[in-house]
């Protein structure tokens, strides 16, 4: 149902490179590679007919070929790669939320649970038996993009999802992603445009989409998805980013800003956005804002125990480790009563989310703050 309704530690891959220093994460390193520097976007426009003519075709030439150049970064990203993998049975995976306003006066999260959509995703290929889906969207300048995408991305994933066999179901599932996303985004540009005055509202978006065992991470702006796994060997639980954030101070987004004529200023798009990549935004998508996610793949394991997914309201006053170790604690915690009729998991797991989510507004999130916690089921 929509709406009301993790950096230190082993990489889950063994062939990636090192992270960069662009990458902003908070603590660790990222664990996939992210996609290249998408290329430069529209020109200033001209006062006279006769140049407006010509770099009218210059501009549409361009925006031609940024649309080829974000299909061939997610035609990269689409690279096979080695993960780590353990001989468990389909995972079960649970959500639950909680959401606080903070000091802001109106609430422009939203979220997505959807333990299960496998029915409504068939035809399937053969070889997947589970989909879920589970999604946050963190509203800037209103509160109707983040509401769109939560009520409409996986609508649209679901029509764009493989029916029958494919080749390659991995291949398969991150184009389907990478359309849904776009597909979604034009759609509320669009109606967005069509208002007067034209809606300025946009959204990041940070999904994680469940193909039995493999996640695939699609991301926009800088909400995350952090996976809390056991090490056995430090017998510690450590959190793993699932997620790269996307904004403007980063070197590739801060160069394809600047290409397509934008500026970036005291660490925002044109000095106002704060993320390079959204849904909505529909001003800024002259200056280099983009709606492509990064998409991540990752295999779950026996040691895996909950997916976080949160607004940037809960990582302004929590590193992912501490984010990880105070949930932990919580799901530990002896005392936590459980109603008649309750499953202890859900309790303890229901209890979590609004822990973690108060103790944010208590260390000073000024934000919205939204905490979704899927629980991994063994």
């Amino acid at each position: 149902l929509a709406g009301k309704d993790a950096q230190k530690g082993p990489l889950l891959f063994d062939d990636l490179p090192p992270s960069s220093s662009a990458d902003s994460g908070m603590e660790g390193s990222l664990l996939f590679d992210g996609l290249p520097p998408a290329s430069s976007g529209d020109p200033a426009s001209s006062a006279t007919k006769q140049v407006s003519s010509a770099e009218s075709q210059e501009k549409g030439q361009k925006r031609k070929s940024l649309e080829e150049e974000e299909e061939k970064n997610g035609r990269e990203e689409l690279v096979e790669k080695k993960v780590c993998k353990g001989s468990v049975g389909i995972l079960g995976l649970k959500g639950y939320v909680a959401e606080r306003k903070g000091e802001r006066e109106d609430m422009q999260d939203a979220h997505v649970i959807l333990n299960d959509i496998t029915e409504e995703c068939r035809p399937l290929p053969s070889q997947i038996t589970r989909v879920s889906y589970f999604a946050v969207f963190d509203g800037h300048g209103g509160v109707r993009a983040s509401k769109f995408a939560a009520q409409n991305l996986h609508q649209n994933l679901i029509k764009k999802f493989p029916k029958g066999e494919v080749a390659s179901v991995e291949k398969t599932v991150k184009r389907c992603l990478l359309d849904t996303f776009k597909h979604t985004d034009e759609e509320f540009l669009k109606q967005a445009s069509s208002q007067k005055p034209a809606w300025k509202d946009g959204s990041t978006a940070t999904c994680v989409l469940a193909v039995d065992n493999i996640l695939y991470i699609a991301n926009l702006g800088d909400s995350r998805a952090i996976l809390c796994r056991y090490n056995e060997e430090s017998q510690k639980h450590t959190a793993l980013s699932l997620s790269k954030e996307h904004n403007p101070t980063q070197y590739e987004e801060r160069m394809r800003i600047q290409k397509a004529g934008g500026n970036v200023r005291d660490g925002r798009v044109l000095g106002v956005l704060e993320v390079s990549r959204s849904i909505g935004d529909g001003q800024y998508k002259r200056c280099g804002v983009i709606s492509v996610p990064d998409i991540k793949r990752c295999q779950l394991t026996h040691n895996d125990r909950f997916i976080l997914i949160a607004c940037d309201g809960l990582f302004k006053v929590f590193t992912p480790e501490e984010a990880v170790n105070f949930i932990v604690s919580c799901l530990e915690d002896k005392n936590i009563q459980t109603r008649e009729g309750r499953l202890e998991a859900d309790a303890r797991y229901e209890a979590a989310c609004n822990r973690l989510a108060s103790k944010a507004v208590q260390r000073g999130s000024a934000d919205n703050v939204t905490v979704m916690l899927v629980r991994i089921e063994h």
